[in-house]
Protein backbone atom coordinates (compact mmCIF):
# COMPACT_ATOMS: atom_id res chain seq x y z
CA UNK A 1 0.00 0.00 0.00
CA UNK A 2 1.28 3.76 -0.71
CA UNK A 3 1.07 6.02 1.68
CA UNK A 4 1.61 9.74 1.60
CA UNK A 5 2.55 11.30 5.32
CA UNK A 6 2.30 14.50 4.93
CA UNK A 7 4.64 16.49 7.86
CA UNK A 8 6.67 13.14 7.47
CA UNK A 9 9.59 14.53 8.61
CA UNK A 10 8.86 15.95 12.27
CA UNK A 11 8.20 14.18 15.63
CA UNK A 12 5.43 12.16 14.64
CA UNK A 13 5.55 11.59 11.13
CA UNK A 14 9.54 10.57 10.63
CA UNK A 15 8.45 7.41 13.24
CA UNK A 16 5.47 6.42 11.38
CA UNK A 17 7.06 6.67 8.11
CA UNK A 18 9.82 4.44 9.59
CA UNK A 19 6.75 1.92 11.14
CA UNK A 20 4.78 1.64 8.25
CA UNK A 21 7.64 0.77 5.80
CA UNK A 22 8.72 -1.67 8.55
CA UNK A 23 5.46 -3.49 8.00
CA UNK A 24 6.23 -3.53 4.37
CA UNK A 25 4.44 -0.38 3.33
CA UNK A 26 5.16 2.00 0.68
CA UNK A 27 5.18 5.05 2.73
CA UNK A 28 6.84 8.27 1.29
CA UNK A 29 7.54 11.13 3.41
CA UNK A 30 5.99 14.39 2.15
CA UNK A 31 7.01 18.28 3.79
CA UNK A 32 8.75 21.72 2.64
CA UNK A 33 12.66 19.77 2.70
CA UNK A 34 11.15 17.13 0.36
CA UNK A 35 9.63 19.44 -2.36
CA UNK A 36 6.13 19.60 -0.90
CA UNK A 37 4.50 22.51 -0.29
CA UNK A 38 0.78 22.18 0.93
CA UNK A 39 0.40 25.90 0.83
CA UNK A 40 1.42 26.66 -2.16
CA UNK A 41 0.65 23.35 -3.67
CA UNK A 42 4.21 22.81 -5.31
CA UNK A 43 5.18 19.08 -5.33
CA UNK A 44 1.99 18.26 -4.18
CA UNK A 45 -0.05 16.52 -7.07
CA UNK A 46 3.21 14.53 -7.81
CA UNK A 47 3.43 13.38 -3.93
CA UNK A 48 0.26 11.70 -3.74
CA UNK A 49 0.30 10.00 -7.36
CA UNK A 50 -0.77 6.49 -6.81
CA UNK A 51 -1.38 7.16 -2.74
CA UNK A 52 -3.82 5.08 -1.15
CA UNK A 53 -3.95 6.62 1.81
CA UNK A 54 -2.59 10.58 2.99
CA UNK A 55 -1.48 11.13 6.96
CA UNK A 56 -1.82 14.51 7.61
CA UNK A 57 0.59 15.31 10.53
CA UNK A 58 1.19 19.12 9.57
CA UNK A 59 1.56 21.53 12.14
CA UNK A 60 1.83 25.32 12.09
CA UNK A 61 5.11 27.16 12.27
CA UNK A 62 3.10 30.25 13.73
CA UNK A 63 0.40 29.96 16.82
CA UNK A 64 -1.04 33.17 16.31
CA UNK A 65 -4.65 33.40 15.21
CA UNK A 66 -4.66 34.65 12.02
CA UNK A 67 -1.71 32.48 10.93
CA UNK A 68 -2.60 29.48 12.20
CA UNK A 69 -5.94 29.18 10.74
CA UNK A 70 -4.60 30.36 7.15
CA UNK A 71 -2.69 27.47 7.64
CA UNK A 72 -4.88 24.66 8.89
CA UNK A 73 -7.41 25.86 6.11
CA UNK A 74 -5.32 26.18 3.12
CA UNK A 75 -3.41 23.42 3.77
CA UNK A 76 -6.39 21.02 4.25
CA UNK A 77 -7.82 22.38 0.94
CA UNK A 78 -4.83 21.90 -1.08
CA UNK A 79 -4.31 17.99 0.14
CA UNK A 80 -8.06 17.39 0.03
CA UNK A 81 -8.75 18.73 -3.27
CA UNK A 82 -5.57 16.62 -4.41
CA UNK A 83 -6.51 13.41 -3.31
CA UNK A 84 -9.86 13.97 -4.90
CA UNK A 85 -8.02 14.36 -8.25
CA UNK A 86 -5.73 11.39 -7.28
CA UNK A 87 -8.30 8.90 -6.34
CA UNK A 88 -6.95 8.84 -2.30
CA UNK A 89 -9.07 6.24 -0.80
CA UNK A 90 -8.49 7.55 2.89
CA UNK A 91 -7.49 10.61 4.15
CA UNK A 92 -5.92 10.25 8.00
CA UNK A 93 -5.62 13.65 9.92
CA UNK A 94 -3.97 14.26 13.59
CA UNK A 95 -6.15 16.22 15.57
CA UNK A 96 -6.17 17.64 19.75
CA UNK A 97 -8.76 15.99 22.09
CA UNK A 98 -10.74 18.62 23.17
CA UNK A 99 -10.20 21.14 19.84
CA UNK A 100 -14.07 21.65 19.55
CA UNK A 101 -14.57 22.78 23.37
CA UNK A 102 -12.26 25.30 23.68
CA UNK A 103 -13.18 28.15 21.32
CA UNK A 104 -11.51 30.71 22.81
CA UNK A 105 -7.82 29.58 21.54
CA UNK A 106 -7.15 30.44 18.15
CA UNK A 107 -4.92 27.44 17.49
CA UNK A 108 -7.85 24.96 18.63
CA UNK A 109 -9.95 27.04 16.01
CA UNK A 110 -7.85 26.45 13.67
CA UNK A 111 -7.95 22.51 14.44
CA UNK A 112 -11.47 22.75 14.41
CA UNK A 113 -11.75 24.33 10.91
CA UNK A 114 -9.75 21.44 9.87
CA UNK A 115 -11.72 19.00 10.97
CA UNK A 116 -14.85 20.60 9.54
CA UNK A 117 -13.08 20.69 6.15
CA UNK A 118 -12.28 17.38 6.50
CA UNK A 119 -15.66 16.18 7.08
CA UNK A 120 -17.21 18.30 4.43
CA UNK A 121 -14.33 17.22 1.69
CA UNK A 122 -15.67 14.48 -0.07
CA UNK A 123 -12.71 12.02 0.69
CA UNK A 124 -13.27 8.89 3.10
CA UNK A 125 -11.63 9.69 6.44
CA UNK A 126 -10.53 9.07 10.01
CA UNK A 127 -9.59 11.80 12.72
CA UNK A 128 -7.11 11.03 15.35
CA UNK A 129 -7.80 13.22 18.38
CA UNK A 130 -4.69 12.85 20.68
CA UNK A 131 -4.30 14.63 24.07
CA UNK A 132 -1.05 16.30 24.58
CA UNK A 133 2.17 14.88 24.09
CA UNK A 134 4.92 13.95 27.36
CA UNK A 135 7.33 15.53 25.14
CA UNK A 136 5.47 18.92 24.86
CA UNK A 137 5.43 19.27 28.77
CA UNK A 138 8.38 21.36 29.01
CA UNK A 139 7.47 23.47 26.51
CA UNK A 140 4.46 23.84 27.90
CA UNK A 141 6.71 24.82 30.94
CA UNK A 142 8.93 27.10 29.62
CA UNK A 143 5.89 29.62 28.24
CA UNK A 144 3.64 29.46 31.65
CA UNK A 145 6.67 31.40 33.43
CA UNK A 146 6.00 34.25 35.76
CA UNK A 147 8.18 35.54 37.40
CA UNK A 148 10.53 32.69 38.25
CA UNK A 149 7.37 30.59 38.75
CA UNK A 150 5.65 28.41 36.39
CA UNK A 151 1.96 28.98 36.71
CA UNK A 152 -0.16 26.18 35.13
CA UNK A 153 -3.95 25.89 34.74
CA UNK A 154 -5.88 23.89 37.64
CA UNK A 155 -7.37 21.92 34.84
CA UNK A 156 -6.56 18.16 33.88
CA UNK A 157 -4.63 16.30 31.74
CA UNK A 158 -3.79 12.51 30.02
CA UNK A 159 -0.71 12.92 28.07
CA UNK A 160 0.05 10.50 25.75
CA UNK A 161 3.25 9.59 24.22
CA UNK A 162 4.35 10.25 20.57
CA UNK A 163 5.35 6.99 20.25
CA UNK A 164 1.82 5.47 20.90
CA UNK A 165 0.67 8.63 18.49
CA UNK A 166 2.22 7.37 15.63
CA UNK A 167 1.76 3.71 16.33
CA UNK A 168 -2.09 4.22 16.59
CA UNK A 169 -1.91 6.12 13.02
CA UNK A 170 -0.07 3.37 11.52
CA UNK A 171 -2.78 1.10 12.24
CA UNK A 172 -5.23 3.99 11.33
CA UNK A 173 -4.18 4.32 8.27
CA UNK A 174 -3.81 0.94 7.29
CA UNK A 175 -7.48 0.03 8.35
CA UNK A 176 -10.87 1.30 6.40
CA UNK A 177 -11.81 4.84 7.02
CA UNK A 178 -14.43 5.40 10.20
CA UNK A 179 -15.39 8.89 8.64
CA UNK A 180 -15.82 9.87 12.54
CA UNK A 181 -12.74 10.47 14.86
CA UNK A 182 -11.05 8.34 17.69
CA UNK A 183 -9.71 10.09 20.95
CA UNK A 184 -6.47 8.63 22.15
CA UNK A 185 -5.13 9.72 25.66
CA UNK A 186 -2.45 8.30 27.88
CA UNK A 187 -3.03 5.76 31.23
CA UNK A 188 -3.05 8.59 33.50
CA UNK A 189 -5.16 11.49 34.16
CA UNK A 190 -3.94 14.74 36.47
CA UNK A 191 -3.93 18.28 37.42
CA UNK A 192 -0.99 19.99 34.77
CA UNK A 193 1.07 20.73 37.78
CA UNK A 194 1.33 16.54 38.10
CA UNK A 195 3.14 16.39 35.11
CA UNK A 196 5.37 19.18 34.53
CA UNK A 197 7.07 19.58 38.10
CA UNK A 198 8.33 15.78 37.47
CA UNK A 199 9.58 16.78 34.42
CA UNK A 200 11.54 19.86 35.55
CA UNK A 201 12.69 18.16 38.36
CA UNK A 202 14.40 15.47 36.35
CA UNK A 203 15.91 18.21 34.58
CA UNK A 204 17.25 19.91 37.94
CA UNK A 205 14.89 22.49 37.10
CA UNK A 206 14.16 24.08 40.63
CA UNK A 207 11.53 26.66 39.77
CA UNK A 208 8.44 26.32 41.98
CA UNK A 209 5.43 24.84 39.84
CA UNK A 210 1.79 26.19 41.14
CA UNK A 211 -1.69 26.74 39.67
CA UNK A 212 -3.98 28.74 38.92
CA UNK A 213 -7.54 28.84 37.44
CA UNK A 214 -6.81 31.79 35.59
CA UNK A 215 -3.15 30.51 33.87
CA UNK A 216 -3.91 30.37 29.64
CA UNK A 217 -3.60 27.39 27.83
CA UNK A 218 -3.01 28.51 23.55
CA UNK A 219 -4.81 31.72 24.74
CA UNK A 220 -8.28 30.27 26.65
CA UNK A 221 -8.82 29.76 30.12
CA UNK A 222 -9.56 26.10 30.77
CA UNK A 223 -12.59 24.39 31.87
CA UNK A 224 -11.38 21.20 34.51
CA UNK A 225 -11.95 18.06 31.45
CA UNK A 226 -11.66 19.96 28.20
CA UNK A 227 -8.84 18.73 27.31
CA UNK A 228 -9.12 15.09 27.98
CA UNK A 229 -11.82 12.41 26.58
CA UNK A 230 -15.13 12.73 27.74
CA UNK A 231 -16.51 9.74 26.07
CA UNK A 232 -15.26 6.47 24.24
CA UNK A 233 -11.28 6.80 24.04
CA UNK A 234 -8.28 4.70 22.99
CA UNK A 235 -6.01 4.43 25.95
CA UNK A 236 -2.56 3.99 24.87
CA UNK A 237 -0.29 1.61 26.87
CA UNK A 238 3.02 4.11 28.02
CA UNK A 239 2.70 5.41 31.27
CA UNK A 240 4.16 8.85 32.35
CA UNK A 241 6.39 7.45 35.25
CA UNK A 242 7.96 4.63 32.67
CA UNK A 243 8.24 6.86 29.84
CA UNK A 244 9.95 10.05 32.42
CA UNK A 245 12.16 7.19 33.23
CA UNK A 246 13.27 6.15 29.70
CA UNK A 247 13.97 9.62 28.64
CA UNK A 248 16.19 10.87 31.82
CA UNK A 249 18.02 7.36 31.40
CA UNK A 250 19.40 9.04 27.71
CA UNK A 251 20.18 12.16 28.91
Amino acid sequence: MRIVVVGGTGLIGSALVSLLREAGHDAAPASPSTGVNTLTGAGVAEALAGATVVVDVTNSPSFEDGPVLDFFTRSTRTLLNAELVAGVGHHVALSIVGTDRVPASGYLRAKTRQEQLIRAGGVPFTIVRATQFFEFLDLIAAGSGQDGTVVLPTADLQPVAAADVSATLAEVAVAPPRNGHIDLAGPERRPFAEFVRPVLAAQNDERPVTASPDAPYFGAVLEHDELVPTGEARIAPTGFEAWLAERSARV
